[in-house]
């Protein structure tokens, strides 16, 4: 059993994606639309410590930089360097930190005289938040540059992926599919999508419910190596069933499912005003259902209230 006061969502999600079949599924996926072009036996892990003296005359700065994994591997018989970033929140200077991470490395890799070429690199800013990423993401997004200038400024764009986004048909390894469809529905508040019974390593199911701020998901669950997905959901809504129906109708399980959805959309939206708690301790269970259905929809306070008025 993993010990959950040990691990933080960053740590939960590195610790997945050290995996080398993982991050070759998880890349393939994004970058390849699924084609299989990085090989976990051909994977190296890839020393990304970055210390870089930079001295101006005016000042000397110690720039130290670290991305969450890197591997190096060929293809075609080029040695690349893919690397993965996990964010769990939006950062508006993101696209400034991708390009001083991969700057730095080739300027690291110029120091090295063995290298008679240098490793292209690719990183993928891997999204984990509740919210939609409305940031920029290429450095011309953040200037005003004059029309007759724009075909020489050289951009720098990032390779953003949202894991509420993904197309998991694409995710080559069963386990890393199941992964990524937990945190989907985990986001969605979608106990019924979670009713495919599908077995899934239970660490992993662990890795997903942290990410994602799940923890009432993973409170006793049973023993053994693997789970089903939806077991931990099941246990906290107590009575979900197939097509939405709630087996049960009990004002305590109508307070649970209340319960369910408060954290679902503190969890999305940050908080929630007195006001809309009162709506949503005042709304029928067939509001609440249509809300379930389309929480992962939401936006702000006003797309509720449109569902449950």
């Amino acid at each position: 059993m993993i010990l959950t006061n040990n691990l933080t969502p960053d740590s939960a999600c590195r610790t997945f994606l050290s995996n080398d079949i993982s991050f070759v599924s998880f890349s393939n996926a994004t970058l390849f639309d699924g084609k299989q072009v990085i090989h976990p036996e051909r994977l190296v892990r890839y020393e990304n410590n970055m210390s870089l003296i930079i001295d101006d005359t005016k000042s000397t700065e110690d720039k130290k930089r670290r991305r969450d994994i890197v591997e190096k591997t060929d293809i075609n018989g080029v040695y690349c360097l893919f690397s993965i970033e996990r964010q769990s929140t939006i950062d508006k200077n993101m696209v400034m930190r991708y390009g001083n991470y991969e700057m730095m490395e080739y300027l690291k890799q110029l120091k090295n005289k063995k290298n008679k070429r240098l490793g292209p690199q690719f990183t993928i800013v891997f999204y984990t938040g509740p919210k939609k990423w409305k940031r920029l993401l290429t450095l011309s997004d953040y200037l005003d540059i004059p029309e007759e200038l724009k075909k020489y400024f050289n951009d720098w764009k990032i390779i953003l992926v949202d894991v509420k986004e993904i197309d998991t048909s694409k995710i080559k390894d069963e386990q890393t599919r199941y992964f990524l469809e937990a945190i989907q529905e985990m986001y969605k508040g979608n106990f019924e999508g979670l009713h495919r019974r599908i077995k899934m390593n239970k660490d992993n199911f662990i890795y997903a419910a942290i990410i994602t701020g799940s923890l009432d998901l993973i409170r006793d669950l049973p023993e053994g190596d693997e789970t089903d997905m939806c077991e931990g959901m099941e246990r906290m809504a107590e009575g979900f069933r197939n097509e939405g129906c709630l087996v049960g109708r009990s004002e305590g399980k109508l307070e649970e499912k209340r319960s369910t959805l408060k954290k679902q959309l503190e969890i999305k939206l940050g908080t929630i005003s007195n006001n809309l708690e009162l709506k949503l301790t005042s709304a029928t269970l067939e509001k609440l259902n249509i809300l379930t259905r389309n929480i992962f929809n939401i936006t702000n306070e006003e797309d509720v209230l449109r569902i449950i008025n």
